[in-house]
Order: structure tokens, then C-alpha cells, then sequence
């Protein structure tokens, strides 16, 4: 199944559509995308796997693989580490993301191909689709959708779906 998020806020979510956030920056082309530009880059990405906060919410039901969130959980997006778009343990020597909040915007988090197969440093990294906040804020990059609509989508959710982004 591939499901589309396009660059006005529309979400294609199999038989509906509902709203999506996007990069502050819009939509462009992944061969343009740049770490820390603001942008979702446009293409077509496999879901890779649900991390959520157990302490906050119930385990996603979904056929993907599902992981805990711990407090000491980052994402390295340095682009001259090793360990560049690539989940670390905090603290971390090089520049890492934060993936427990305060906010509720990583409560679920499915990790997107994007930039993975091997990374390429500067390309962009940490391109989750997770929980969108109430205004629909537009992200560093992300997808993001309503809890509801995310946990519905990882509902039908299958090892082996996409999720494109288009222009």
C-alpha cells in the first residue's frame, strides 16, 4: 500500500483524505534535500518501523515492527559521524536528536527510508512520519498527522508499504 501525503497538507489515507503538516520549507526534490533545510523531500519512502512512548500510549496494532522509545534515545544527525541518520544512544559525542519529548509530537514515530540504504552525509536525516501538534505546526522536515490518524494508518499497515511526498 502507498500512502501520499502532498505539499498543500492532504494526506491520502486509503479511502479519505485528512490533513497533514509538512517541512516549514515545503516539498522538494530528496536529490535537493540538505540536513537541516527545513524541507520534506519529495519522493516515495518504505516505512521502516513504529517507535512509540509506552509509558504514554498503548502499543500501536500495526504489522510493522514496533519498538519502546527510551529516555536515553537519539537520532544522530551529524553528517560527519558514523552514525549519521542512524538511532544512538544519548548523550552522544556528535550532534543527536532528542527522541523523548515533553511534547506529544513523538509519542508514535515511523521511521521513513529516507536517506538510509547507506546514508549520504548532508542528505537529510531523521525524516519520521509521527503525531502532527493541534495547529498542524509544519515540521523540520517530517510528516505528521492527528494520533488518531497515524495510529489508523499503522492499523493498515503492512511490512513492504510507502509513503510518498509528493510536490
Amino acid at each position: 500500500m502507498i500512502f501520499v501525503a502532498h505539499a498543500d497538507g492532504r494526506f491520502d489515507l486509503v479511502a479519505h483524505q485528512v490533513r497533514c503538516a509538512l517541512g516549514r520549507r515545503g516539498v522538494r526534490p530528496a536529490a535537493d534535500k540538505r540536513e537541516g533545510d527545513g524541507a520534506s523531500p519529495a519522493g516515495v519512502w518504505p516505512l521502516r518501523r513504529v517507535l512509540w512512548r509506552a509509558d504514554r500510549l498503548a502499543r500501536p496494532a500495526t504489522a510493522l515492527p514496533v519498538a519502546a522509545i527510551a529516555e536515553d534515545d537519539g537520532w544522530c544527525d551529524a553528517p560527519d559521524d558514523r552514525r549519521y541518520n542512524r538511532p544512538v544512544r544519548l548523550p552522544y559525542p556528535a550532534s543527536a536528536e532528542r527522541l523523548w519529548l515533553d511534547e506529544t509530537v513523538y509519542d508514535v514515530v515511523v521511521v521513513l527510508g529516507h536517506n538510509d540504504d547507506p546514508p549520504v552525509a548532508g542528505m537529510g536525516s531523521a525524516i519520521f512520519l509521527h503525531v502532527a501538534r493541534p495547529d498542524y505546526t509544519p515540521t523540520a522536515g517530517c510528516v505528521a498527522l492527528s494520533l488518531p490518524d497515524i495510529l489508523q494508518l499503522l492499523a493498515l499497515a503492512e511490512p513492504g508499504d510507502t509513503l510518498e511526498i509528493r510536490r
